[in-house]
């Protein structure tokens, strides 16, 4: 269930899937608070014309999980922001080299992603995860190239853990769906050759986010018992919980 006390959608010029995370039920009938956790695709998009509507979310820390690579390519969130800038790599086996042959199970083959995510990611995830949970650092905007996979997987996790459920993490996820359409035409005219041959790449379906949840606890035990093996302490998570859940 969502209670809609803001907008979740923010609708700035130049990006395409920047919203908040809260508003969802959580543990023991609490909410994620608002305005204190944001998911986006990447930053260096953000003008002048978006700075006032930026600037008055109080924004503290942005969390940049892309590769050095993409963000010496793209460029990153201003410096004129003042933000606590962190680029926290999840690293991942590229995904142009993952076989996508006819007849695949669209969201068998996103849910292994996101599971390698986790696993290769392991340092990347910590460290996002640890910054989430510190209510110094925030609000917290987290995101990636395009602010589905990557930082869907972080949003999924923390979501996790404040106890809201696998179906409202999902539907969350699922919603970057509509972000995908605009953005693929703007990468289709300024970097079309991420998109082509790619373009399995581009949804998000919520059967592929249940079906990693899934395959997150089957190995692991627990999303808890997952980010308890990262080195996530008793005390952070309780400092996520207590600040993020209204």
């Amino acid at each position: 269930m969502v209670a809609e006390s803001y907008s979740r959608n923010l609708g700035f010029s130049a990006t395409y899937n920047f919203r908040d995370v809260g508003g969802y039920l959580g543990s023991d009938g609490r909410t994620v608070r608002w305005r204190r956790l944001f998911r986006a695709d990447s930053l260096h998009r953000i003008g002048e014309a978006d700075t006032a509507a930026f600037t008055a979310l109080g924004i503290r820390t942005v969390i940049d999980l892309r590769r050095p690579f993409e963000v010496e390519k793209f460029g990153r969130v201003h410096e004129r922001y003042g933000l606590d800038y962190r680029n926290l790599v999840i690293n991942h086996v590229d995904w142009e080299q993952i076989a996508y042959p006819e007849g695949t199970v669209h969201e068998r083959w996103l849910a292994d992603r996101y599971l390698n995510f986790a696993e290769d990611g392991r340092e990347g995830i910590l460290d996002s995860l640890r910054l989430i949970a510190d209510p110094a650092a925030g609000p917290v905007v987290v995101h990636c190239m395009a602010g589905k996979d990557r930082t869907g997987t972080i949003c999924a996790l923390t979501l996790s853990l404040l106890g809201v459920s696998d179906e409202d993490i999902a539907t969350d996820y699922a919603l970057t769906t509509a972000a995908m359409a605009p953005l693929t035409a703007s990468l289709l005219a300024s970097n079309p050759e991420t998109i082509r041959g790619n373009e399995h790449m581009f949804d998000s379906p919520p059967a592929a986010m249940l079906l990693f949840l899934d395959d997150l606890r089957a190995l692991h035990g627990s999303v808890e018992g997952y980010v308890r093996e990262l080195g996530l302490t008793e005390t952070e998570l309780a400092s996520l919980r207590r600040h993020l859940l209204a």
